[in-house]
């Protein structure tokens, strides 16, 4: 529908190419063939073409002069850009081994719109039959012949492949450079290919040449090494400090921020060893793992003797050692608005050795539009944490060197404090201390245990709102929240392809953390048999603690189809069982549904849990204080132990350059909840059941905006609601009501007073929401 209306913006003789499609290949070779298509004629988005043709047209044809690069113009038949795409698909093909492959085109044009169609013909696929070698230099020989069943992917009687060929010669120089020969490079190593032979057979001829005129390659080893740490801004003005390690390391510091012993064991290249390729990247990629450098580079010079030696030259300008970044969110709601703003304040090389000071500070602010006042009268949530980490590059105290064979690890030392009220109803203090192990497996696989955290909570409640609380029946939530305890618990977190975030590209992501509480203080009290409190609970220093497991992991796709366009596919779930020492989790430790990155239609904290409405909040007295009770409830009563959310979202490009950046789109849908893991008098009908399981599931969708400058984003996401679990049977879908909301509104407004109903919510912030 959209491609047909664009043809009236054409010129006659133009085609607006319809469909590309390749036959005569398994898919797998098709896919890979379509990507070699001329990216002019393929088709176009739908949705990027109707913002093109919105921006640049006028009075039924495209305007004339330079046009407005929002979205992507129409992708017109062009008749040289089929024949290039053509020839090199049979590039492609005899890559593989179709040495006679030929690709025809068969175009058919009606009503202004073309589909293009490649036909290839592969013919036979060939086999390689014979591998032979001409090395002159014996040595090379000798070494290649002894490590070639270790790498190649050559073999007689497989089709023949020139990734098979790339692969064999990539991983001939690797050999070579890590044996020392520094001189050595990829094209001495050459094949020629021999088709002549009958029954689709290839004979392969594999050469690795010796330098030009010379009769061997040569082995170097290192002499000494000089490292120069140049100031951030690249200068090297004034007299650097200097220092000598180990009679070959000569340290030259213009910034005067470093010291020379620390960095010391990331230098991977030693005298007297053989040049290795791999230890020059080795210390390269722990160098830069320090986040402390910005520009490195190493380069080798010979040494101008009989004896072939490499002195070794490090060029290192470092980061700025103090910086400062902000992050908010805004979020707008009929009746209450709210922002949240972060700054993380950072020291590179704290101590001189690669030390990173954090201070975090985040603060976190809901507005009730409705009350009277001030502005600061308004104020109904509060939320301030202040913390403090130092990272230090070694596992204290341990010596671990396994643990450090594909990265920088870390050890990692934490506090803060978090002062959270809600104004007339509850106040929470918390107070944590942590001890924390970071570590790379490899490079898309990363491990956090933190051994020991000790936490200090003072939780407290409203001595007005405590008692409409008991006169509710909700004692359990008041035992939970409205006390003071000290906990000691053990946390472990794994991340999978956390440094692809920010790439377009095929990528499956992972996190997930495990949180284990209360057994450590658990195993103390009874050793020591610390006092228990009048309702049984165990004590440790005279203080209760609680003992839960808490569980959640976060799981995505993301799909690129070029450009900037890309699909992100997510599941975000986790569980909490309270055990032994509590019946409940802390009001903190649960989970909560809706908000910027999760189910983008509901505001965070008001969704869930399960079929949960808060027309269900009633005092027998009078509706003036079953209204205050809701009201002083909000934002307390909506939690669960169980959480699942997915997301489904589609990303591309809307302007390529305004502002000095890029403006993307996003659509998107949300789907989820929370769960009560038993029936709970708060919050009836909340409990997870296989059987209304389904109709417990929220779903919103919406559009979103996003505002790339690099190094950070602005974004907007509009969630509208279209499927709301706490109303029943057909009645969930409240999408059916979007565009006669009024009377939906009134009624909700009767039932839920004071709540009132939105279907629309607003979240703006900075960043991605996943």
């Amino acid at each position: 529908m959209a491609s047909c209306r664009t043809t009236k913006y054409l010129e006659p003789d133009q085609a607006l190419v319809k469909r590309v499609e390749i036959k005569g290949v398994n898919k797998k070779m098709s896919e890979q063939a379509y990507q070699l298509v001329q990216n002019d004629i393929r088709k176009n988005s739908w949705f990027n073409l109707i913002l093109y043709n919105l921006f640049n047209t006028k009075r039924g044809k495209y305007k004339g002069g330079e046009p407005k690069n929002i979205g992507e113009a129409p992708h017109l038949l062009d008749s040289s850009l089929v024949d290039i795409s053509r020839s090199e698909i049979e590039k492609l093909m005899k890559t593989k081994g179709y040495f006679d492959a030929k690709v025809k085109i068969t175009i058919k044009t009606e009503k202004q719109r073309a589909w293009i169609t490649f036909v290839v013909d592969s013919g036979p696929r060939f086999k390689i039959q014979n591998i032979s070698y001409v090395i002159p230099d014996k040595e090379v020989s000798n070494l290649y012949h002894a490590n070639l069943s270790s790498f190649t992917h050559l073999h007689k009687g497989q089709t023949y492949d020139e990734d098979s060929l790339s692969y064999d010669r990539d991983q001939t120089y690797l050999l070579l450079q890590h044996n020392g020969y520094y001189e050595y490079l990829k094209p001495y190593m050459r094949v020629t290919v021999d088709t002549s032979k009958k029954n689709n057979q290839a004979d392969l001829k594999i050469f690795i040449d010796n330098p030009p005129g010379k009769d061997k390659h040569t082995i170097y080893t290192i002499n000494n090494s000089t490292i120069q740490i140049r100031k951030s801004d690249a200068t090297m003005d004034g007299i650097p400090d200097t220092a000598i390690l180990a009679s070959q390391y000569h340290f030259m510091d213009y910034s005067k921020h470093f010291k020379a012993k620390p960095l010391r064991k990331y230098l991977f290249i030693k005298k007297e060893d053989k040049f290795d390729g791999t230890k020059s990247k080795l210390t390269y990629d722990r160098l830069y793992a320090l986040n402390t450098f910005k520009s490195l580079k190493i380069d080798f010079q010979k040494v101008s003797d009989s004896v072939p030696r490499l002195d070794v030259f490090y060029d290192m300008i470092p980061n700025k050692r103090m910086n400062n970044r902000i992050e908010g969110e805004y979020q707008f709601n009929t009746g209450r608005t709210g922002f949240k703003i972060a700054n993380t304040y950072s020291n590179r090389n704290l101590f001189g050795g690669s030390e990173l000071f954090e201070l975090n500070t985040r603060y976190n602010v809901l507005f009730d539009a409705t009350a009277q006042g001030s502005l600061f009268d308004r104020i109904l949530i509060r939320d301030f944490n202040i913390g403090a980490s130092i990272s230090v590059p070694a596992l204290i105290p341990f010596s671990l060197p396994r643990l450090g064979k594909n990265g920088v690890p870390y050890t990692i030392f934490g506090s803060n404090l978090q002062i959270f009220d809600q104004k007339n109803i509850f106040s929470n203090r918390i107070f944590t201390n942590s001890v924390a192990y970071k570590w790379s497996e490899n490079v898309y696989k990363q491990h956090l245990v933190t051994p020991i955290s000790i936490e200090y909570r003072i939780g407290k409640l409203d001595s007005v709102f405590k008692q409409e609380l008991l006169s509710r029946g909700s004692n359990l939530f008041i035992k939970t929240n409205d006390r003071t305890f000290i906990n000691l618990g053990s946390q472990y977190a794994f991340t999978y392809n956390g440094t692809k975030l920010r790439q377009l590209g095929n990528f499956v992501y992972f996190s997930g953390a495990l949180n284990i509480a209360g057994n450590s203080s658990n195993l103390l009290s009874k050793i020591f048999d610390f006092k228990t409190t009048s309702d049984g609970k165990r004590t440790i220093f005279g203080l209760p603690y609680e003992q839960y497991i808490k569980t959640e992991g976060d799981f995505r796709i993301y799909r690129f189809f070029g450009g900037d366009r890309q699909l992100v596919m997510r599941l975000n779930a986790g569980m909490g069982i309270p055990y032994g020492n509590s019946n409940q989790l802390a009001f903190e430790k649960a989970f909560f549904a809706g908000g910027p990155s999760g189910i983008r239609a509901w505001e965070a904290r008001r969704l869930g849990p399960g079929g949960y409405n808060r027309a269900s909040i009633l005092q027998p007295t009078s509706i003036d204080t079953t209204i205050l009770l809701r009201k002083n409830l909000r934002y307390l009563d909506q939690i669960g132990e169980i959480k699942l959310e997915g997301n489904l979202e589609y990303r591309f490009k809307v302007i390529t350059k305004l502002l000095g950046g890029k403006l993307k789109g996003a659509i998107f849908t949300d789907f989820g909840n929370i769960w009560r893991l038993r029936p709970d008098p708060t919050n009836s009908n909340g409990e997870i059941k296989i059987n209304t399981f389904f109709d417990h599931l929220a779903i919103g969708s919406g559009l979103g905006l996003r505002f790339d400058v690099n190094y950070f984003v602005i974004r907007v996401d509009m969630g509208v609601k279209v499927k709301d679990p706490q109303f029943v049977g057909s009645d969930q879908w409240v999408i059916s009501h979007f565009f006669k909301k009024q009377a939906f509104k009134d009624n909700y407004a009767q039932t839920n007073n004071p709540d009132s109903y939105n279907f629309v919510q607003w979240n703006f912030g900075i960043g991605m929401p996943f």
